[in-house]
């Protein structure tokens, strides 16, 4: 018999009680938390699995299994269908030079891979101090270890209250009459931050170290799935434009769940309508997001 799960989440300030149902589960919670690629969600090779999935995720493979898991914990089956990958960018390779020749007063961090990036870097450099200003807490967790082992040589020294660059680029204290900035993007990033920085009287360095590019090949059957998944949800805007491309000319108006406000505001400008985001970016902000638009779903369904 299948069973149901209450919900009750708190986003943009009131409280939400959905009840959603879901199919049976056939294995326990530890062996469900012990495998989150086995029985967590569906992949390509489960495309026939008997049941619907309620969730889709799209980052790149392999970096889908903390969100996967989170929403195990609501009982909720995903469906993974990367919608990007990323490659490296053209600066890439004389990033770790810039490091070890050059003192930066800060180094800008804004997304996860863009940090993750850094870090190869930074290490190939002989790991020189550095100070980083990131965007938000989801982008200063990729820091944790490192910072833990790094005998204070990596200091994360800053988050703006907004977790957007533009707040980012106002906020980003000064260092003395001229601060010196390094900040490695993807080669698909706008100039917001740079701009907004060198009218503050920073001087910015700008290094694209890698890139977004979009999944050539979707299973198709995968595809028909995740087109009938209530809610998608996007890390990027990389994301959401790949999701809307391969929309084609389909009359799809199910949910998107976005990890941010910048990737909410490229899906409203790409003509989704219903857009869901939290207003501080990080994994439990972007789960209650997702809670909440099964619930809308949910209750259009009633």
């Amino acid at each position: 018999m299948a069973h149901a799960a209450c919900v009750s989440v708190l986003p943009y300030g009131r409280q939400l009680h959905r009840r959603i149902f879901f199919p049976p589960q056939r294995s326990s919670p530890s062996s469900a938390s012990a495998s989150a690629t086995d029985s967590l969600f569906t992949s390509a090779s489960a495309s026939t699995s008997n049941y619907s999935p309620k969730v889709v995720v799209t980052r790149e493979r392999g970096k889908n299994a903390k969100l996967i898991t989170a929403l195990a914990k609501h009982e909720i089956k995903c469906l993974e269908l990367p919608l990007i990958e990323h490659a490296p960018g053209v600066d890439l390779d004389r990033l770790p030079s810039v490091l070890s020749d050059n003192v930066f007063d800060w180094i800008v961090i804004t997304s996860p891979e863009a940090g993750s990036v850094f870090l190869e870097a930074w290490r190939a450099a002989g790991m020189p101090h550095v100070k980083i200003g990131v965007v938000g807490a989801g982008t200063a967790s990729i820091f944790k270890e490192a910072m833990q082992s790094s005998n204070q040589l990596l200091d994360v020294a800053f988050a703006p209250s907004k977790a957007t660059g533009k707040v980012l680029a106002t906020e980003l204290p000064k260092i003395g009459n001229k601060t010196t900035v390094l900040y490695p993007a993807s080669e698909k990033a706008s100039n917001e931050i740079e701009e907004g920085l060198s009218k503050r009287g920073f001087e910015v360095i700008r290094m694209n170290t890698y890139t977004t590019v979009p999944v050539q090949n979707v299973d198709q059957m995968v595809l028909k799935q995740a087109l009938a998944a209530p809610v998608v949800t996007v890390a990027s805007p990389s994301a959401i434009r790949a999701w809307k491309n391969l929309l084609s000319d389909s009359e799809w108006n199910n949910s998107v769940a976005c990890i941010g406000e910048t990737t909410a505001a490229m899906a409203r400008r790409l003509g989704f309508r219903n857009v869901y985001y939290p207003t501080q970016p990080g994994l439990e902000g972007w789960v209650e997001s997702i809670l909440e638009a099964l619930g809308s779903y949910d209750e259009l369904l009633r």
